[in-house]
């Protein structure tokens, strides 16, 4: 998938990165970034030489027939990690229980602390779960990333992509293990998704809104929502009017 899909994409996209360095050649490490669009979880494992292991819905792996089979190949090959989201707490603990397997064997994870893409490119809160406890239960450094612009390439709705130079900042790796242990502590766990954010804000140079993207995403939709309804109701007022 390396030299296919991430060949090609650094040939048509020519992608910029800074912080290359920062990536270490081997041994554990948690890749925290914003994100701004699907082709996210593609672009960053391209220009690195190691492999990244996301995760996924188990759905995409189980999908039954060829369409499922060529989506759970593709889901495979390009690092990503089934994650069951059925049981009690759902995706949350399976996407813990995932990153430090994936730490354990030294590999790089990936994450995105504001648990969904953003809805209109500012950065949101991050998510104390996943990535502070896979982080406090592993000791592995957790290294901020910035993904620039890649939201403009494929915009929701679009179905051919920008050709255009998205970029990635990769900030130096954060050290935790002073807070190991303390991983059922929700203040320690708040601290810490709160000091990879700052990073990523940084890095990023995105607005910063206090509360989580999920939430946002509610009240955009409850807008869209009120604002159709009123124009219905306009409209049937100036029908019964005869205007």
């Amino acid at each position: 998938m390396k030299f296919s899909l991430g060949g090609s994409l650094k040939l048509a996209f020519r992608p910029w990165v800074e912080g290359l360095e920062n990536i270490p050649a081997e041994g554990p490490a948690i890749l925290a970034s914003n994100h701004l669009s699907f082709s996210d979880s593609f672009f960053l494992p391209a220009v690195l030489d190691r492999k990244v292991t996301f995760i996924a819905k188990a759905e995409y792996f189980t999908t039954p027939g060829v369409k499922g089979k060529l989506t759970a190949a593709f889901f495979k090959g390009v690092g990503q990690l089934p994650v069951d989201r059925s049981g009690a707490r759902g995706a949350g603990e399976a996407a813990i229980k995932a990153g430090i397997e994936v730490i354990k064997g030294g590999g790089l994870f990936g994450i995105y602390p504001e648990g969904t893409r953003s809805p209109d490119g500012r950065l949101y809160r991050g998510k104390p779960g996943g990535l502070a406890r896979v982080a406090l239960a592993t000791g592995a450094p957790v290294i901020p990333v910035a993904m620039i612009d890649t939201e403009k390439i494929q915009p929701p709705g679009k179905v051919v992509p920008k050709l255009m130079r998205p970029g990635i900042r990769i900030g130096k790796p954060l050290d935790f293990t002073r807070y190991q242990g303390m991983e059922g502590d929700r203040f320690i766990l708040r601290s810490v998704t709160d000091e990879v954010m700052y990073e990523i804000m940084k890095l990023s140079g995105q607005e910063y809104v206090d509360i989580y993207a999920t939430a946002a995403k509610r009240q955009i939709a409850d807008a869209e929502k009120a604002a159709k309804e009123a124009v219905k109701a306009e409209i049937a007022a100036r029908e019964e009017s005869g205007a």
